[in-house]
């Protein structure tokens, strides 16, 4: 790999490959459409499994028990319920998370150089992630709020997105209405995407290393065998470390939960009724089955879409096993 600058934009080069500006455009799409695809594609579970966080008395039956409880008491259009901010949502948070992720691992490397890059790649992984959703989470949490809000209450500002949103505002004010769950969604999404893409990165070696497969010029079949493979058990590990935040932002945003003192006092009254293991446990199984298919998902299709729109994913490269 070279390092070198084009206006003012440093590039990382492997070999004829380039990593400027139009990279991240594409990387940034592809991740927006990863996550609001797939995102969407699972709102069915989410509803469920958010149930599931809001009223464990009710929903007690697991996942297939809370479907059919949802689906005899508001018919099947109810699962689809909160699909439009979890679209617009996941779509915006992607476009920052992977987009982001990919640029600040690039610049990594261009300031460590190849080799300083490759013995140093989990780190990157981390602190790229961290970085990349904490900029993604500012966008996403508004809408996460009100999404969470029509699942708890269907008709809630009239059942619209715009209507909830305005209905938020107007109730609690911009920060109290969209911003109240910030801080447990910092600590739902950092984790879990800091795991996700480092356990993704690791499986996603050891499948090609297994298999003596070149990760820089896998055809478009083994690409997508890698991406879901590796995402399946990203996104597994990934559900469990995050779950417990998971279980207070669904509770903090559903109306009067934790009394009415401020976020860190309410997050506290919440965990304390809810107890540890049930904030560990309760929706656990539906969530490993949704983020497991989720991250299986977002890989495969962002590794696709790049490819239709013809970039090439940057992977980490020992240079040094060129020399053998």
């Amino acid at each position: 790999m070279s390092i070198r600058s084009a206006n003012a934009m440093p590039l990382a080069t492997s070999g004829k490959k380039e990593y400027g500006l139009e990279y991240f455009l594409k990387g940034a799409l592809a991740g927006g459409l990863c996550c609001g695809v797939t995102h969407g594609a699972v709102c069915p579970v989410d509803v469920v499994k958010t149930r599931m966080q809001l009223d464990s008395v009710k929903y007690n039956k697991g996942m297939i028990g809370g479907f059919k409880t949802v689906i005899a008491e508001e018919g099947v259009g109810a699962l689809a319920t909160g699909l439009g901010p979890t679209a617009v949502g996941y779509f915006i948070q992607g476009w920052f998370k992977f987009g982001g992720v990919e640029f600040f691992k690039i610049q990594a490397v261009n300031s460590l150089g190849e080799q300083g890059g490759w013995d140093n790649r989990t780190s990157i992984y981390l602190g790229s992630a961290a970085a990349a959703e904490t900029i993604a989470d500012i966008f996403l949490c508004p809408l996460e709020a009100v999404r969470i809000r029509l699942v708890s209450e269907p008709t809630y500002g009239g059942g619209s997105l715009p209507g909830a949103a305005a209905a938020l505002v107007k109730e609690n004010g911009i920060i109290g209405g969209f911003y109240s769950g910030f801080i447990p969604m910092l600590f739902k999404q950092v984790p879990y995407t800091m795991a996700k893409f480092v356990v993704q990165g690791k499986a996603a070696e050891a499948i090609c290393t297994s298999m003596s497969i070149d990760q820089a010029n896998m055809s478009g079949a083994t690409t997508m065998g890698v991406a879901l493979s590796s995402g399946v058990v990203a996104g597994v590990v990934a559900a469990i470390i995050s779950h417990p935040a998971d279980t207070l932002l669904s509770k903090v945003n559903k109306a009067g939960a934790g009394g009415s003192g401020g976020m860190m006092s309410r997050l506290s009254n919440i965990a304390g009724e809810i107890g540890i293991v049930n904030l560990c446990t309760v929706g656990l199984g539906a969530r490993c089955v949704m983020i497991g298919t989720l991250t299986a998902g977002q890989f495969a299709i962002f590794d696709s879409v790049m490819g239709a729109l013809g970039a090439s994913k940057y992977h980490f490269h020992d240079p040094s096993s060129d020399k053998h």
